[in-house]
């Protein structure tokens, strides 16, 4: 089984934050809160160790007293640059990533990812969740940036993004991944929500 202390945990918060209007995104108020903060304090009970990946006013999350570590790839070049970047700095035999935007990830999240990748032998874990469409239809996704990796799949990425490689699906269809579904009687709903906009994010907020 693996272990939580095997596990190292990373908050994506370095996008652009382009839909809310340039702002820094995990630096956005929830129930009290930044947003990166709320995460990484839903994060740090499910993993042995924790890093934040930002790129801009690093001093604001230093102060959340975790390390923060910038992209190595320029240009904002997406959440694969926080893989890069957390997966150079990972001490433990296993990263599991979690966006910002999503504050109400499964508190089991990493538990549940574990168990999947140690199921079926993979290398990459990631989560699934409902989705419904314009018409209603609902389907169960893949969520990728919400993904458990060995870290030794470090020189992988290096080669995929040296080749100007920026989609995760792309990468992690080369190696062997287990798909987790959040859709259980009892698992949230909202899970997965995301906030791309202060509109959604006050949203999620009052649900």
């Amino acid at each position: 089984m693996i272990d939580s202390q095997d596990i190292t945990g990373l908050v994506l918060a370095g996008g652009r934050g382009a839909r809310m209007g340039g702002v820094d995104k995990g630096l956005q108020s929830f129930r009290g809160l930044p947003l990166a903060l709320n995460a990484l304090l839903r994060l740090q009970p499910q993993v042995g160790a924790t890093m934040v990946n930002a790129n801009r006013n690093l001093a604001a999350y230093e102060a959340f007293g975790t390390p923060v570590w910038p992209d190595g790839l320029a240009d904002y070049a997406g959440p694969l640059a926080g893989f890069l970047v957390g997966l150079e700095h990972c001490d433990t035999p296993w990263l599991l990533t979690v966006p910002c935007d999503s504050p109400l990830f499964p508190a089991d999240l990493a538990e549940r990812l574990a168990r999947a990748a140690e199921r079926e032998d993979a290398d990459i874990a990631m989560a699934c969740a409902p989705e419904s469409d314009a018409a209603g239809v609902t389907t169960v996704r893949p969520q990728p940036v919400f993904c458990l990796l060995r870290s030794s799949l470090l020189e992988s990425l290096v080669r995929f993004t040296q080749a100007g490689g920026r989609k995760i699906d792309a990468w992690t269809a080369q190696h062997r991944c287990a798909l987790e579904p959040f859709d259980r009687a009892g698992d949230d709903p909202r899970a997965f929500h995301n906030a791309n906009t202060l509109a959604e994010l006050h949203a999620i907020e009052g649900a």
